[in-house]
């Protein structure tokens, strides 16, 4: 299926794919480029979570609406609505684990047989239960491929960023991934000056922004061995407003690994913003 996306499994077939939707233009634009593709889209919403407008383009027979926690009635709505795929796009408020979570028994059971609770056991899970009952996860990335990352200075002009600053930078992102912290630092000239964790990118970059002085680099990144199912990084125009206010003009993103959310708007705001930003590889 290269013609669709090089991430589809290469026994892709055109049958439904349940869009399990979280926040923001994430999911409105991979319900939009399934839709293109025309491939028989199926939606599993989120109370007080999932965009209105996604929601309201979709027949009411192809969409359920489920709590944030209730993952029997999760597979139960997707062998509802004749999914053979699932695909997860969008974030999920962090603060609901803590408040607004309504767990059912099936949920329960997961999170008591977890010892570790991030991103990847949770969803690690929820994606293992999802696969035994026979609907085929897919790569978060797939119908995507123009939207990723790509190699060298992405906006307009010459690399301000030290190289050297930058390669520090990549490591530091790439060591706390490692730790399960989170998949995103800010530094400057050599000094850590904040890493992501369970509260998101966003709130990182304001608080990097606090120190107020020059030279900030902001990498985003993937673990060395990232599940793409899921918690996939995601680049997009609010991210880049916080950058502006925080004054960080450097992001470094990881080639084929980072969503950049409408990116050639985001390219055309960026070097508005007088923003660089540059996508980056590494060996594996």
């Amino acid at each position: 299926m290269e013609s669709l996306s090089k991430y589809l499994p290469t026994d892709f077939v055109r049958q439904p794919i349940g869009l399990i939707a979280g926040k923001g233009l994430y999911p409105i634009l991979m319900a939009e480029r399934i839709r293109a593709a025309e491939l028989p889209l199926r939606l599993i919403s989120f109370s007080g979570e999932t965009e209105q407008s996604l929601i309201d383009s979709i027949p009411r027979e192809q969409h359920l609406q489920i709590k944030v926690g209730q993952l029997g009635k999760l597979l139960k709505s997707l062998k509802k609505l004749g999914c053979r795929y699932a695909i997860m796009a969008g974030q999920i408020t962090p603060k609901r684990l803590f408040h607004g979570l309504h767990p059912d028994l099936k949920a329960l059971a997961i999170l008591n047989r977890l010892k570790i609770k991030n991103a990847e056991t949770i969803f690690g899970a929820i994606s293992s239960e999802i696969e035994a009952i026979d609907i085929r996860m897919l790569d978060s990335r797939s119908f995507l491929d123009d939207q990723l990352a790509s190699k060298g200075l992405m906006t307009a002009g010459k690399q301000n960023a030290p190289q050297e600053y930058l390669e520090h930078g990549i490591f530091i992102a790439k060591g706390i991934t490692e730790l399960d912290i989170g998949q995103g630092a800010v530094v400057r000239k050599g000094t850590v000056l904040a890493v992501e964790a369970y509260e998101g990118t966003d709130p990182m970059l304001k608080r990097a922004g606090e120190f107020k002085t020059d030279g900030l680099i902001f990498v985003k990144t993937v673990k060395r061995q990232q599940d793409y199912r899921f918690d996939v990084p995601v680049f997009g125009e609010r991210t880049l407003d916080v950058m502006h206010q925080a004054g960080i003009r450097t992001a470094a993103l990881e080639v084929n690994r980072v969503i950049m959310l409408d990116k050639s708007y985001l390219l055309n705001k960026a070097e508005k913003l007088k923003i660089e930003l540059i996508g980056y590889s590494q060996s594996e």
